[in-house]
């Protein structure tokens, strides 16, 4: 299984979604953020405790959550 160190799953925080570690920013926030077309430089001035390679591994784990599931559907 892939490992991603900057993403926490506690569902005390955000009821379990997604998260960069040690904030309260989702995934999907990230992925929504980027879709409707902020740069990277923007989301790291809105969200100062975002890093690039926060951004960065909430892209891989996206796209690593999405290939498993695609998997799991070829399978059925």
């Amino acid at each position: 299984m892939e490992q991603f160190t900057r993403i926490n799953h506690d569902i005390n925080i955000m009821g379990g979604k997604a998260c960069i570690a040690g904030t309260r920013i989702t995934v999907g926030m990230i992925l929504i953020q980027i879709s409707e077309g902020v740069n990277i430089d923007e989301l790291l001035e809105e969200y100062p405790h975002l890093t690039s390679d926060d951004i960065a591994e909430a892209l891989r784990y996206a796209a690593w959550a999405v290939g498993t599931k695609e998997e799991l559907v070829s399978h059925l």
